[in-house]
């Protein structure tokens, strides 16, 4: 018995599926897994354990996943946030949740072995990693928090989880312009359109598909612009693109025509994407 099951958000091999899968698809062993946390500040998640497969989409620190299997320095997992499933190195997880208590709510910030500007950077991380505060210190009247090994980020580039943003949606993903577009990407590295909808609602705490496939599936409901008017956050979809509605004119995505995060007239974008692509398949209203 095998039940036809979308591969990016079901766990499942011929040798080894998640449990939950049992009485739905044949598998020769079935597992519960167990779960880690991202310790690196992004890993590329694949549809397949090789390095030449392009990303289906990234984990950023702090995220925890489920690890199905582990073999030659892969780990088979599904995210926490999204419960999309590939593969990625083994080395890039830690065993057991996070204890997150803080996000990054800025583009991307610089991670210190202490809390000085002017020390050497550890890393850097993307909006919506997840870090544990575990103290704060002040230097020459910046104000940092400390982590759980000693290093340090600027405290006025975090949000408390559960905290009160100070942008809506669209307004995280202005912070975003200029980002340069990546296929699969989801972090102020590197983003592509979905990834922008998904990151920017999380920012708000709404939970997004990962794909604008799924995303135009389910997310919110659907709209008719001609009735229902558009606003702003909204969200306009293409074949295999998706957009959020600035204001009524204007649109802000993540554009493979520019290779990164912009700005576009709405009526604009419907003439240059319909030569390749089509008119807008759909609204949707968050």
């Amino acid at each position: 018995m095998t039940a036809t099951l979308d591969r990016r958000l079901h766990a499942f091999r011929p040798d080894l599926a998640d449990r939950r899968l049992q009485g739905t698809i044949d598998a020769a062993r079935f597992t519960e897994g167990e779960t880690a946390h991202l310790v690196v500040p992004i890993a590329d998640l694949r549809p397949a354990p090789d390095l030449s497969k392009g990303i289906d989409t990234q984990v950023l620190f702090g995220e925890d996943v489920t690890v199905f299997d582990r073999a030659d320095g892969w780990a088979w997992v599904a995210c926490a946030n999204d419960s999309y499933v590939g593969y990625l190195r083994e080395e890039a997880l830690a065993p057991g949740p996070a204890t997150p208590t803080h996000l990054i709510a800025r583009p991307r910030t610089f991670v210190y072995p202490g809390p000085d500007l002017r020390f050497p950077r550890v890393h850097a991380l993307s909006i919506g990693s997840r870090i544990e505060v575990t103290g704060e210190a002040e230097t020459r009247g910046t104000r940092y928090f400390l982590l759980a090994d000693g290093t340090a980020v600027v405290a006025d580039h975090c949000r408390e989880i559960g905290a009160a943003p100070a942008l809506d949606a669209v307004g995280f993903a202005e912070t975003l312009l200029e980002t340069p577009y990546l296929w699969g990407g989801r972090s102020g590295f590197g983003i592509d359109c979905s990834g922008l909808v998904q990151t920017a609602l999380a920012m708000v705490g709404k939970k997004a598909p990962r794909d604008s496939d799924m995303q135009a599936a389910g997310l919110g409901e659907p709209i008719d612009p001609k009735v229902d008017g558009l606003r702003r956050g909204d969200l306009v979809f293409w074949k295999g693109h998706v957009a959020f509605i600035e204001d009524e004119r204007t649109i802000l995505h993540a554009s493979g025509a520019t290779m990164s995060v912009t700005r576009e007239p709405l009526a604009d974008a419907v003439r240059r994407i319909a030569a390749q692509y089509g008119e807008p398949s759909g609204y949707r209203r968050p």
